[in-house]
């Protein structure tokens, strides 16, 4: 049995090897040697459809039609060594999650979103979606371009005063769903919820009421006045107001695009588009080159009415600009230089 002395001697050393454990700087945490990245998850208006420049495979080879352009407003950013584009032009809320749905061929961005997370290290997270889910945006467009044919006939803002709202409504709902399945993706991939930015934006209004009064139609935009009018003053800021309570509901940045292309929207130039960022009507007559048979019809004029090269190149500006300071929400605004610049 060992004495009283002998038991003193090894608790002493045991005590100094304890202080000089304590004393050692911790190991350091492994480095993360993976790229940077930021990624972007949505629909037409910021898979960068009218701008161009399409990733091969998505120009409507075998159906797909998701539009993902090299131009696209996520690549024009300046946040991070990689830039990823996982949208599709017309995905709504469902194609986002994580749900097992297929638009265009392809399925969940979300699910890909693991695969990317985990072979990058991704810092940002920028979400644009809900236009083609209850707002139809695509189709509203369409409908309100074919009441301007017919001059007999009303326009489509009344109509849509009465049901913007409730659509808007139906829609919340869907895009926090598909938020909530971008974090869980997030959460597989092993990050924190902390351990990116993750933004959500609203939407730019492709018309405006400043059209010449009497040439818009045939330059491109054939939609009345008073229709246009209502679409920028009234349905996209409701769109960003919905926007901007999901961004609060659900902890989210929120970044403002709704008065992003003022002063250069469609047929906004008169008889020329060099000032302008969003596409008039546009149709592709070399659609068929990539998707067959399959092209003729609204893919041929899918480009029409969304930003195009110039309009992304502002629009990763000020994305570039909110990701890069503090605040957590703002709004993209032009400045006095001309270009558009992160308000909060």
């Amino acid at each position: 049995m060992p004495s009283r002395t002998s038991r003193r001697v090894v608790g002493l050393a045991l005590g100094a090897l304890s202080a000089i454990a304590l004393a050692l700087p911790a190991a350091a945490a492994p480095a993360d040697d993976r790229p940077t990245a930021v990624v972007s998850l949505g629909d037409s208006a910021i898979s960068g459809e009218g701008a161009g420049d399409y990733e091969p495979g998505t120009r409507g080879e075998n159906g797909d039609w998701c539009h993902r352009s090299a131009n696209a407003l996520i690549h024009r950013t300046h946040v991070a060594q990689r830039t990823i584009n996982l949208a599709c032009s017309g995905a709504d809320a469902s194609n986002v999650s994580l749900a097992d749905t297929t638009h265009y061929t392809e399925g969940s961005q979300a699910r890909r979103l693991i695969d990317v997370a985990r072979a990058n290290r991704v810092t940002a997270v920028v979400l644009q979606i809900g236009a083609n889910d209850d707002p139809q945006f695509a189709n509203t467009v369409l409908d309100c371009i074919k009441r301007w044919f017919n001059p007999f006939g009303s326009g489509c803002a009344s109509d849509l005063r009465r049901q913007w709202p409730q659509r808007l409504t139906a829609m919340a709902p869907k895009v926090e769903a598909a938020v909530a399945d971008v974090r869980s993706a997030m959460r597989q991939a092993g990050y924190a919820d902390g351990d990116y930015r993750f933004v959500i934006t609203s939407y730019a209004s492709p018309v405006t009421e400043k059209m010449d009064p009497i040439q818009h139609g045939p330059q491109g935009c054939p939609l009345r006045l008073p229709d246009a009018a209502y679409g920028r003053t009234e349905a996209v800021p409701q769109f960003a107001d919905a926007f901007r309570g999901i961004a609060a509901r659900a902890g989210l940045s929120y970044l403002d695009f709704s008065r992003a292309t003022e002063g250069h929207e469609a047929c906004s130039g008169g008889g020329s588009t060099a000032s302008e960022w969003q596409n008039r009507v546009t149709v592709d007559p070399y659609a068929w080159v990539f998707g067959g048979l399959d092209a003729f019809g609204i893919h041929m004029a899918q480009q029409s009415f969304h930003p195009n090269a110039r309009g992304h190149a502002q629009l990763g500006r000020c994305v570039t600009e909110f990701l890069t300071g503090s605040a957590t929400s703002a709004r993209c605004l032009v400045g006095a230089d001309g270009n558009l610049h992160a308000v909060s």
